[in-house]
């Protein structure tokens, strides 16, 4: 560490506090002459992530007995990952360059090893962290002939240099100043020490830190997938997090296998174990589109055998054809739920069916959504195995999807059904007519689901 930091002999550039403030500290650029920083940080958690706009529900500014380590976390956090918001006339918090919305912090996906001796659901820090740096060492060459914006010998660590008000690092092909795995700083912030504890003091800027907002977050990020389409950018979460839709986007693409582009974090490596077991990890805070607030963390974490990885790449297309079949096959479920649930609230009569009466099957769909979510991986590594055995393992597999979807489905409707508002008199019509379309809408298109004494059930109920 010491060798990327030469002429520090008192190694400033790692320590926390460092009283002359024109020398950096750790993740904290030095300050030039005529900046004040006026605004005081007491606590660790008041440098979070999080927009909260009343000190309520989540309390603000409450470590007081924050420990260095607390104070290096909310560094690391804030520095790498800061969200846009204002801080007055002329002066602005930055967001992070590698956002792809600058409303929201940036996200994580990534493959980890399973440890083969631990049946614990969580990565190994170590294992996770000793992957990412060989993957980074890796793919350093190839990555830096795909990005124009970086320098083979450019800056890599952003707190080092000056930060002179209105100056910039600039991210394009004639000024490539920065090493394509820089750590940023996006606050201009500094620690001290109040008494035996330590607060901060930061201030607005009139420019972010680096130049790369036109570019929407597409520079490059070893952890953010991007989009090939150059009007989108980067990946940033919304209300429902990584759910299977957001995942199968981005991993299988959305029109297209390739549309979108994983980060080199969560593609297999060559030195992979291929008998080794990873884990999918996705993670980030959502964020409020175009508004300055935020929506919670959100964690994702998935185990995938190294067979199922690997072909994240040449089997891509595979994978979204597959992954598109079950979505296709969700929405002959969930469309069932919601006409039917809207016809009973419509009092059997389909053709006063309005868009109001499908507001209560929301909760519904809802519910199935959420019971499918925890599924759709588990069946969609089931189909990729059986494609490789055979046309009737593949049908095999595609049934037993279809009969997983029904019992979520069956439960939803019928949980349902009752709590749907009908007047007395039209209830035992409404009730009817309404499994009747339900169960008619999917042994349409899935017929094998029902057996002898569900063909009669059903048809009673009718």
């Amino acid at each position: 560490m010491r060798d990327l930091t030469p002429g520090f002999a008192a190694d400033e550039p790692w320590q926390l506090v460092v009283e002359d403030w024109t020398q950096p500290a750790f993740l904290q650029p030095p300050v030039p002459d005529g900046v004040t920083l006026a605004n005081p940080v007491p606590t660790p958690d008041a440098l979070d992530l999080l927009i909260t706009s009343k000190n309520h529900d989540l309390k603000q500014a409450v470590a007081r007995q924050g420990q260095p380590e607390d104070w290096l976390f909310a560094l690391v956090s804030l520095q790498t990952s800061g969200i846009y918001s204002k801080a007055g006339r002329d002066r602005n918090y930055w967001n992070a360059v590698r956002t792809g919305n600058i409303y929201a912090p940036r996200v994580l996906v990534g493959l980890a090893p399973l440890p083969k001796a631990d049946a614990g659901m969580s990565p190994r820090l170590g294992a996770w962290f000793r992957r990412d740096v060989t993957a980074l060492l890796e793919t350093r060459a190839s990555e830096l002939e795909q990005n124009e914006f970086y320098a083979e010998n450019g800056i890599g660590l952003t707190w080092l240099a000056p930060w002179p008000e209105g100056e910039q690092f600039q991210l394009n092909d004639r000024a490539p100043h920065l090493d394509i795995w820089f750590i940023e700083v996006c606050r201009r912030l500094r620690l001290q020490m109040t008494g035996e504890a330590i607060t901060a003091k930061m201030t607005g800027t009139e420019k972010g830190r680096i130049n790369g907002g036109v570019l929407g977050g597409k520079i490059g990020d070893p952890w953010t997938p991007i989009p090939k389409d150059p009007e989108k950018k980067a990946l940033s979460l919304a209300s429902k997090g990584f759910d299977y839709r957001v995942l199968t986007k981005v991993l299988f693409g959305e029109t297209d296998a390739h549309d979108w582009i994983l980060p080199v974090l969560a593609k297999p490596l060559q030195t992979d174990d291929e008998t080794q077991t990873f884990f999918l990890v996705a993670q980030g805070v959502a964020a409020e589109r175009k508004k300055n607030g935020t929506l919670g963390f959100h964690s994702r974490i998935l185990p995938i055998a190294g067979k199922v990885s690997r072909a994240l790449g040449p089997r891509r297309e595979q994978l979204h054809e597959l992954a598109k079949a079950q979505t296709k096959t969700i929405a002959v479920f969930d469309k069932a739920i919601g006409n039917s649930l809207a016809l009973a609230a419509a009092r059997g009569e389909r053709e006063k069916r309005k868009k109001d009466h499908y507001t209560y099957a929301i909760e519904a769909r809802n519910r199935f959504d959420r019971a499918v979510d925890g599924m759709f991986s588990e069946h969609l590594w089931d189909r990729l195995e059986a494609q490789d055995k055979g046309r009737e393992a593949l049908e095999a597999a595609r049934l037993r999807w279809a009969r997983t979807l029904y019992d979520f489905a069956k439960t939803a409707f019928e949980t349902a059904l009752p709590a749907i508002p009908c007047a007395g008199v039209f209830r035992p019509r409404a009730e009817a007519r309404a499994r009747r379309a339900f169960y008619g809408t999917i042994r349409s298109q899935y017929p094998e689901l029902f057996d002898q004494p569900e063909r009669e059930e059903a048809g009673h109920a009718a």
